[in-house]
C-alpha cells in the first residue's frame, strides 16, 4: 500500500494525495510511505523516483545494518525498529522536498505515530522533509525504552531473591533476559553508530539543518547503551554468584563424602580381615572376638571423627 501526505507552504497537511499529483505547485513537500508494498508498488522506487538500484536492493533485503548512503540529490537511510521484541527494518529516502519510507512491517507503529503527530499540530520547522525524518528517527529510538524498561522490571525481581535460593528456572530466565539484552544491544549500538556518523558528516550537517535535535537522539542512544551495559553486569554478577555458590556446595558435598569414605576405610579393612575363611585364626574361637571387633570398629571411627572435627573439616559454616 502507498500512502502519500502533502504539505503546502504554510505547513498544512494535504491527505490522500495521488502519486501523479505530488509535483503540483500547491505541494511544497510530500511524504510517500510504502507500507508493505507489493511487487508493482516496489517499482515506484526505480521507475518513478529513479533511485539507485543498490538502494532498492537494500530495501528488499531484510535486516540490513543501519547506515546512510549519499547520492547526488538524496540520502538513503536504513533504520532498525523493535516491534514485539522483533527487529524490523525501515528504509528512508530524504530528498530536497520529499521523504520516501519503505517497510515490510504493515502499519509500522513508529510511522503511524508520526502521521498522527503531523496531522495534529503545527509544523515547527521550515524544512518539512527533514522534520519528518527527525520524527521517524525519534519515534524509533523512543520505542527502544519500553522494551528495555520491561527487561529491567524483570531484572528488579531478582534483587529480592537471595543468590542461594535461585532455582534452575530462574537462572534460565536470567539467560533469556540476557539474550534479549544482547539483541537490543546489537540494534542500539548500530543505530548509535549511525547517529554518530550523521552528526559528524559535513554533508549531512548541511542537509539536516537543526543539528541539535539529532544530537539529542544520539544522547538517548548513549543512555540506552549505558543502561544495557549496567543490566548485563548485574546479570553477570548474579550468574557468577550462583555458580560460585553451587561450586562451594559441591565442594562441601565432596568433602563430606570423602570423610565418610576415609572413616569407613579402616572399618572395611578390619571387617575384611575377620571375614577371611582361614582355619587357624585364634580370634574366631575367642568368646569376646565379635564384641571386640565391633568395639574396635566403633573406636576407630570415633577417633577419626574427633580428629577431623578438631581439624575443622566439619565446620562448613565458617
Amino acid at each position: 500500500m502507498i500512502d502519500i501526505m502533502g504539505f503546502d507552504e504554510d505547513g498544512n497537511v494535504i491527505e490522500d494525495v495521488a502519486l501523479e499529483s505530488i509535483r503540483e505547485e500547491n505541494i511544497k513537500y510530500f511524504w510517500v510511505d510504502l507500507n508493505n508494498p507489493n511487487k508493482d508498488e516496489v517499482k515506484v522506487l526505480s521507475d518513478y523516483f529513479g533511485f539507485h538500484h543498490l538502494t532498492v536492493e537494500d530495501c528488499l533485503q531484510f535486516l540490513q545494518r543501519p547506515k546512510v548512503d549519499f547520492y547526488e540529490d538524496y540520502c538513503f537511510f536504513i533504520f532498525q525498529s523493535i516491534v514485539d521484541e522483533q527487529v524490523e527494518e525501515m528504509d528512508m529516502y530524504l530528498g530536497k522536498n520529499y521523504v520516501v519510507t519503505f517497510h515490510f512491517k504493515e502499519d509500522l507503529l513508529e510511522i503511524q505515530e508520526v502521521k498522527k503527530e503531523l496531522k495534529s499540530k503545527k509544523i515547527p520547522w521550515e524544512e518539512m522533509n527533514v522534520y519528518i525524518g527527525y520524527l521517524i528517527l525519534d519515534e524509533i529510538v523512543d520505542h527502544y525504552f519500553p522494551m528495555l524498561h520491561s527487561l529491567e522490571d524483570e531484572l528488579d525481581e531478582f534483587e529480592d531473591i537471595n543468590s542461594i535460593k535461585l532455582s534452575r528456572q530462574e537462572i534460565e530466565r536470567l539467560y533469556e533476559i540476557k539474550s534479549k539484552l544482547l539483541k537490543l544491544r546489537k540494534t542500539i549500538t548500530s543505530m548509535r553508530d549511525l547517529l554518530y556518523r550523521m552528526n559528524n558528516a559535513n554533508h549531512l550537517k548541511e542537509v539536516l539543518g537543526n543539528h541539535m535535535y539529532f544530537v539529542n537522539i544520539y544522547d538517548h542512544l548513549l543512555k540506552l547503551t549505558d543502561m544495557i551495559e549496567e543490566d548485563r553486569e548485574i546479570i553477570s554478577d548474579l550468574q557468577e554468584n550462583y555458580q560460585a555458590i553451587n561450586a562451594n556446595r559441591m565442594n562441601t558435598i565432596m568433602t563430606v563424602l570423602t570423610m565418610i569414605t576415609v572413616i569407613f576405610s579402616p572399618l572395611t579393612f578390619i571387617a575384611g580381615i575377620y571375614g577371611m575363611n582361614f582355619l587357624h585364626m585364634p580370634e574366631l574361637k575367642w568368646p569376646y572376638g565379635y564384641p571386640f571387633a565391633l568395639g574396635l570398629m566403633i573406636a576407630t571411627g570415633f577417633i577419626m571423627y574427633k580428629w577431623f572435627k578438631k581439624k575443622g573439616w566439619f565446620d562448613f559454616d565458617k
